[in-house]
């Protein structure tokens, strides 16, 4: 189902087994397959996952499991982190729809990290990358779930290979 110039999307120690299977249900309905976890709270696989990924048992199934984000980021050529401030670094930082558009257009393999839950991407993480996504979301609550961040991102991913 993916096209072969799909991203990975990286579940940075994710905590809630619902929020994975929401993610790959989003990966799912717009044709995205690799998942790949690093560091999962409740370990892997993780029950909870199943019922939330309504039928995205494949992407369930494929998920790998990795040590580390250099591990999970090692075979990506190019890299981004979901990132609700940039904070002090010093990187590019786009919108969804722009990476999804250097992610066509290079047309390598490219990792996208999503933070776990609580507390998002560390610095360390947001380091292993080299551009920043940042969802534009109202400054007065612009806090968004990692199931809605990979919807967001998959969204953007998919109108990239000319479907809407």
């Amino acid at each position: 189902m993916a096209d072969p110039v799909s991203p990975a999307f990286i579940l940075v120690r994710p905590q809630m087994g619902e929020n994975i299977g929401a993610a790959a249900r989003a990966m799912w309905n717009f044709g995205l397959d690799r998942m790949r976890v690093v560091g999962p709270r409740d370990g892997w696989p993780n029950p909870d996952a199943g019922p939330a990924a309504a039928g995205a048992d494949p992407v369930l199934d494929g998920a790998q499991v990795f040590d580390s984000v250099g591990d999970a980021l090692a075979d990506c050529t190019l890299t981004f982190a979901t990132a609700f401030r940039p904070r002090d670094l010093v990187k590019p930082v786009l919108a969804p729809r722009a990476m999804a558009g250097a992610i066509r257009a290079g047309g390598a393999r490219a990792g996208i990290l999503f933070g776990p839950e609580r507390s998002g991407l560390t610095t360390d993480d947001l380091k292993a990358v080299q551009t920043l996504v940042t969802i534009p979301a109202d400054p007065a609550f612009d806090s968004l779930n990692l199931a809605q961040a990979a919807a967001i991102m998959t969204y953007e991913a998919w109108r990239q290979r000319g479907y809407a």
